[in-house]
């Protein structure tokens, strides 16, 4: 019986492994977003993680919601810096997320500033 139970729950240890190094190692997609960067704060209750926002338009429904994980000290200060101007991320989208890592799916690599197609001269 002892020896049943220590199977299973070695079992189960094994797949949540396997299942989080293929969330972390395994990404979906890569790509970069250019817009105006509208809002970045850490937030959450018990977790908190850095969340923000880009404008890609005019309308609301083109809101571009990510993460950044806390490891990135670069990209967290360099997007407190460019808060209300545009921004070039690079990103990387996960198939899931964890509640520690973050709310969204696309997590953050590189920031670059970017000139605004509204100011040509900004």
């Amino acid at each position: 019986m002892k020896k049943t139970l220590f199977y299973i729950l070695g079992g189960l240890a094994i797949l949540y492994l396997a299942y989080f190094a293929f969330i972390y190692f395994v990404p979906y997609s890569e790509g970069t977003r250019t817009g105006e960067l509208i809002k970045f704060s850490k937030k959450g209750v018990l977790n908190k993680t850095w969340e923000g926002e880009i404008s890609q338009g005019i309308s609301g429904a083109q809101i571009f919601p990510f993460s950044v994980l806390d490891e990135n000290e670069e990209v967290i200060e360099k997007l407190q810096e460019n808060e209300g101007n545009y921004v070039r991320l690079l990103y990387v989208e996960r198939y899931a997320t964890f509640l520690f890592w973050g709310d969204t799916k696309y997590f953050i690599q590189e920031v670059e500033e970017a000139n605004s197609p509204h100011f040509r001269n900004r």
